[in-house]
């Protein structure tokens, strides 16, 4: 049975803003309402800070529309040099910002270290993005006129970010926005908005214009991101989060068809084939389960392994999650922190007892919860229709299924409403490349658990959302094109 970390002495809360940043004023709330921000790991108040209403969102999206004009007249060359300088300022205060990353989230030390590397990646990648934004110029097809395409800022946008990656959300977002010449509202989640407030003050530091990012923290979200697509000022809304929260939005985005970008929930297979190499395969399971304690939208929800090699499989990985640290992440050797908050430890027994009622065995873990502390656990014998097997389940418990035809195997894979990620671990680079087309995924891992880089286009299909966040096509999601005919 795992052992709980029982240690509850948290390091100081490092300086961080408490207050809502609009117009390159930092403010409280117009109201003058706060919200405690707690520490997973002990329960206990880190700090108070504003709690937005529908006035201060409305403030906050009036004083982007304001700096739209400006923003946009920056060179490329300008931008580019402004994420440079944030992306420089990250990595400088890199402990800073994984020790808050922890304070407020949950996760171990050396994976918001890793946080921070991944955020800084992205105002790299995106200050080169700026500096490529393209356009064509070529002859119509009857030779009367010349065809001019140029690429231009959406405008004012509303970002949306959830709790689990309190950094490298707000990146993903803020940093295409700025290379393309968009203002930002952040409106970031109520668990975790320490990180995002002192984000947007490293971004003022470097130089950011006023009104360029305004940030809005809130226990209302639904009142303060309403008021902002009410508005009619907001021209587009990046959002992160779930399926059904995700639905809603599209609903009042359609009233102003704004432009929209959605990376939603998740129910990730996991497929081990005969053939795989198991040592590499346990390894990336650990890595696409654990990351986080499992709380990603990336996370491996499913295992679904070849009949003939389950059993070794299963063994393996239950001695490996059954062996993790659990504590605080700021604890030495902490590998699995706390869940978010009670509600994710009651789902997590929720699912737990279901699983269990239809007859899944624990291999590893199932042990109670210690506060917001739960065991690494591992299912075998799940039976189809769990629940597990069907939601989301941000947390680390692996629920393990069999197959024998690779045609099951897919089509397991393929049942569900959900496609953001998938993963395969194979010796077969024939059977690699076509399963890949088979997967209803918008990304898939072949031979890897982690699937995330500043480089790659993330985002995925069906009910799992809309448009992509980095790569090439990151930016774009950011820009409008505007056609012009001249004759020749």
């Amino acid at each position: 049975m795992t052992a709980f970390a029982t240690s509850t002495l948290a390091p100081s809360l490092p300086a961080v803003p408490s207050t809502l940043l609009a117009g390159g004023r930092w403010r409280p709330a117009a109201g003058g309402a706060t919200f405690p921000v707690d520490n997973p790991a002990t329960g206990e108040t880190l700090i108070e800070v504003a709690d937005a209403d529908a006035q201060d969102a409305l403030d906050a999206i009036r004083a982007a529309s304001d700096a739209q004009p400006s923003l946009a007249a920056l060179s490329p060359a300008r931008r580019a040099t402004l994420l440079r300088r944030v992306e420089a300022a990250l990595r400088e205060r890199a402990d800073e910002l994984a020790l808050l990353i922890t304070l407020e989230m949950g996760k171990p030390i050396t994976e918001s270290r890793g946080e921070v590397t991944y955020a800084a990646d992205f105002f790299g990648w995106f200050a080169d993005e700026a500096l490529r934004i393209g356009g064509d110029y070529r002859l119509s097809p009857t030779g009367l006129t010349r065809i001019l395409v140029q690429h231009r800022a959406v405008g004012p946008c509303l970002l949306v970010t959830p709790w689990n990656f309190p950094l490298a959300m707000g990146a993903r977002k803020i940093a295409p926005a700025l290379a393309a010449g968009c203002p930002s509202v952040l409106k970031p989640a109520e668990q975790t908005p320490l990180t995002s407030l002192l984000l947007a003050r490293i971004i003022e530091e470097c130089g950011a214009p006023a009104g360029a990012v305004n940030v809005v923290t809130t226990s209302r979200p639904a009142a303060v991101v309403g008021a902002v697509i009410g508005s009619g000022l907001a021209r587009k809304l990046s959002f992160t989060g779930s399926t059904e929260v995700g639905k809603l939005l599209l609903a009042q985005c359609s009233a102003h068809v704004m432009r929209t970008s959605m990376e939603l929930g998740g129910n990730a297979p996991f497929i081990v084939c005969e053939d795989a190499d198991l040592d590499a395969a346990v390894e990336g399971a650990l890595l696409a389960k654990m990351r986080n304690g499992g709380q990603a939208c990336t996370a491996a929800n499913r295992f679904i392994v070849a009949e003939s090699i389950a059993p070794e499989f299963t063994g393996r990985l239950a001695a490996r999650m059954g062996a993790m640290r659990v504590a605080a992440g700021w604890q030495d050797g902490a590998e699995v922190g706390p869940l978010i908050d009670d509600a994710a430890v009651a789902k997590f027994e929720r699912l737990m007892a279901d699983a269990l009622k239809r007859g899944a065995t624990i291999e590893v873990g199932g042990g109670s919860a210690n506060g917001r502390f739960v065991e690494p656990t591992v299912l075998s014998d799940v039976a189809p229709g769990t629940a597990l097997l069907d939601e989301e389940i941000f947390g680390p418990l692996a629920p393990i299924t069999t197959f024998r035809e690779e045609e099951a195997a897919v089509n397991t894979a393929n049942g569900t409403p959900y496609g953001l990620v998938s993963y395969v671990y194979t010796r077969d680079l024939e059977r690699a490349l076509r399963m890949v087309g088979n997967l209803a995924s918008g990304m898939v891992g072949v031979n890897v658990g982690v699937v995330s880089n500043a480089a790659a286009p993330f985002g995925g299909i069906k009910q799992s959302g809309l448009g992509r966040e980095g790569g090439f096509e990151g930016i774009t999601e950011y820009l409008d094109a505007t056609y012009a005919a001249i004759p020749v």
